[in-house]
């Protein structure tokens, strides 16, 4: 390579840098001018859509984000006995991850808040046994046990009579507007691109910006002709079903998926903070400071619990494969080998990457989740040593040799840095047996003395200060001109039975995380107007027989008009329907 050559490939790094890293620093007050024009639509379908997204507690108040809120919302302003069942569950939820004085402040606020009969958040809806332990509730008896009894009694409560006055409400037709949002067709037209982050046997992985939110994310492109001329079409669908599935703080989630005249895209959360592969080779001497060891060793043990808790194994634990996002928490990536088995089910499959790979799938033994925890332990060793278990660092070593090591060598721990606790668990990670293996006995691996210093509970609450956190003006990965590559497929042709199946793969929006980006983008409180209020419903009712006089919404806070009176009209429309 010239130097004139050199120094273009380095100014087209530094160039897709300085955009990559300019996107992440968001102007929200342009960002909220660019958004003025932005509106909810009215749903065109009423009753198809009820019945999409039907008529159960759990996904509508608790597992969607917006549903959530709008439930909450609904209960803060109907009357006091609702907003109380509330109250009580968040500060229930506070006290629970709180420590030290501060768990003692949420415990004496719980009692007297909630707990005396004079209070006037009194928890009066409690019957039999509940209201007899919430009454008995002091300082004493004031345990886990007393307090989840009481704490489902008040979801029980919720799930009953204020459920139903919610979904008459403007508030559900509130939802019902954000999911018609939420349906919209997703193109590449919908993102900013910029540069590239890695690449793969499919095609690349880039970050992307959306419009109109600002959030960053990666996307895998994968090659449409590619995928067809190396039969990858099904991995890439399955790959994508694993992703719709998982909804955790420990796994890189799906947001959207859709098509491009060339590409599948699946748009994930973007990892800013670079791989552990990156971390322990390329910055500073070889291996990680045992604190970050122990803080992603709970972090990837949780992640891979999660997905094993699916039947899902991960079947590529590798360094490699774990990201770090810019505040430092770490998460399992790249799915595309994972496989979903009903229970009972093995499979005797090989896959993995070598050096990582279990006795089992060596020998092609048949198998379940016990592979992911000896691809732990082997990361662990390296994440300490530098070196993998059984291959030494830029070791030029035959797959051949390091299969016969993995299956009849024992695992040597000469890096000083090995300690113990960390010799202990990557030895019982590392066991031949499946049997005796750790997390292979229905044992929860995060119960070693490996992470006594780990408080498991807040660390699923992504509450554990994590040991370092990436500077927001580097960039963690490699130069763009090692991603380069000009190979293209131009001898596939595309024919109907491939586009029915990009019809198939391109589904859009994935609720759950494009709730989450609306509302940790500030465009739910934006769009959310006029604001709604509990007595709505009641004056709802009470004009229901009547024609709109002049589309006017009363609430407590704010009077705001519907020219088209089309809230009025699509409430009355859903009343209707319920009776």
């Amino acid at each position: 390579m010239t130097n004139v050559t050199a120094d273009l490939v380095g100014l087209d790094n530094l160039v897709a840098n300085t955009a990559y890293l300019k996107a992440q620093q968001i102007d929200r007050t342009e960002l909220r001018k660019q958004r003025l024009t932005l509106t909810l639509p009215r749903p065109k379908k009423t009753s198809a859509l009820r019945t999409a997204v039907g008529r159960k507690y759990e996904p509508l108040c608790e597992q969607q984000p917006i549903g959530r809120k709008l439930f909450q919302q609904f209960l803060l302003t109907s009357n006091p006995t609702y907003r109380a069942a509330y109250e009580f569950l968040e500060e229930l939820n506070a006290w629970s991850f709180a420590e030290d004085e501060t768990k003692e402040k949420a415990k004496q606020g719980i009692l007297t808040k909630f707990c005396q009969p004079e209070s006037k958040s009194f928890l009066s809806y409690l019957t039999g046994s509940d209201a007899e332990t919430c009454r008995c509730l002091s300082s004493t008896n004031f345990d886990e046990e007393n307090l989840e009894q009481i704490g489902e009694a008040t979801r029980e409560f919720l799930k009953g009579k204020p459920f139903l006055e919610y979904l008459s409400s403007p508030f559900f037709y509130r939802f019902l507007q954000w999911k018609e949002y939420e349906a919209q067709k997703i193109t590449d037209r919908y993102f900013y691109e910029f540069r590239t982050l890695g690449k793969g046997g499919f095609g690349e992985v880039c970050a992307v910006q959306v419009k109109h939110t600002g959030q960053m994310y990666a996307c895998k492109k994968l090659d449409k002709r590619k995928l067809k001329k190396k039969g990858g079409e099904r991995l890439a669908l399955l790959e994508k079903h694993i992703l719709e599935k998982v909804n955790s703080l420990f796994i890189v989630n799906l947001a959207y998926a859709y098509d491009s005249k060339t590409h599948l895209c699946l748009v994930m959360d973007l990892m800013t903070g670079g791989d552990l592969k990156f971390h322990i080779y390329h910055l500073g001497e070889r291996g990680l400071r045992m604190e970050r060891v122990v803080y992603y060793t709970a972090q990837i043990t949780t992640g891979i619990l999660h997905l094993h808790a699916m039947d899902i194994v991960y079947r590529d634990m590798k360094p490699e494969n774990v990201l770090l996002d810019g505040k430092g928490q770490c998460r399992l990536s790249d799915l595309g080998l994972a496989v979903e088995l009903p229970q009972g089910k093995m499979i005797c499959q090989k896959a993995g990457t070598s050096g990582y790979m279990a006795p089992e799938i060596l020998k092609q033994e048949h198998y379940r989740t016990s592979v992911d925890w000896w691809a732990l332990g082997c990361s662990i060793y390296e994440m300490v040593a530098g070196r993998l278990p059984f291959k030494d660092f830029r070791e030029k070593v035959q797959s051949d040799e390091v299969t016969r090591r993995t299956l009849e060598d024992e695992c040597k721990f000469m890096h000083k840095n090995f300690d113990a606790p960390t010799k202990d668990i990557v030895g019982r990670f590392l066991k031949k047996r499946v049997g005796i293996r750790l997390g292979c006995r229905n044992d929860d691996p995060r119960n070693h003395v490996f992470f006594k210093n780990i408080s498991l509970h807040r660390l699923e609450a992504g509450l554990v200060e994590p040991p370092w956190v990436p500077k927001p003006n580097v960039v963690y990965t490699k130069d763009t001109a090692e991603f380069r590559d000009s190979s293209e497929v131009k001898d596939i042709q595309l024919n109907a039975k491939d586009e029915k199946f990009f019809k198939e793969f391109s589904t859009g929006a994935v609720s759950i995380q494009w709730q989450k980006e609306i509302i940790d983008t500030g465009v739910f409180d934006e769009l959310n107007v006029p604001k709604l209020d509990g007595r709505d419903s009641e004056w709802m009712k009470k004009k229901k027989k009547k024609a709109c006089p002049g589309g006017f919404i009363v609430s407590i806070t704010s009077v705001s008009c519907f020219a088209d009176c089309s809230l009025h009209e699509s409430v009355n429309t859903l009343l209707n329907e319920s009776h």
